[in-house]
């Protein structure tokens, strides 16, 4: 996994995701109080150069909701992978096995990445 974030950062291909990412990382710092952890997440996704952030829009949610009602996933994951295809991303990396029963884009999981 360590290489593909090596390959990312040194600009070999763009990473995109949805705000909701940003969201989603902040939460266990801002509960713990680690204001400097908050700003360096912030900073990283905000700033780099080799991730794009995509806004939540009208289309992405129609397509959320298809995404939903069709697989049954949660909220945000419909939403991250109806930005994954508004994008149109070649890959979807996730944490979720469950997620690998999504056919409309190529979904890699991380824990069974190995390069």
């Amino acid at each position: 996994m360590g290489k593909l974030f090596e390959a990312n950062a040194q600009n070999k291909f763009q990473f995109t995701t949805s705000v909701l990412t940003l969201m989603e990382i902040l939460v266990q710092p801002i509960r713990i109080n680690a204001t400097k952890l908050v700003e360096e997440y912030e900073s990283i996704i905000c700033n780099s150069t080799s991730i794009t952030i995509h806004d939540f829009n009208i289309e992405i949610a129609k397509t959320a909701a298809k995404i939903r009602a069709e697989y049954g996933f949660k909220t945000p994951d419909s939403i991250q992978l109806a930005t994954a295809i508004s994008t149109n991303s070649d890959y979807f990396l996730t944490n979720d096995k469950q997620l690998k029963s999504f056919k409309e884009i190529e979904i890699i999981v991380l824990e069974e990445y190995n390069q």
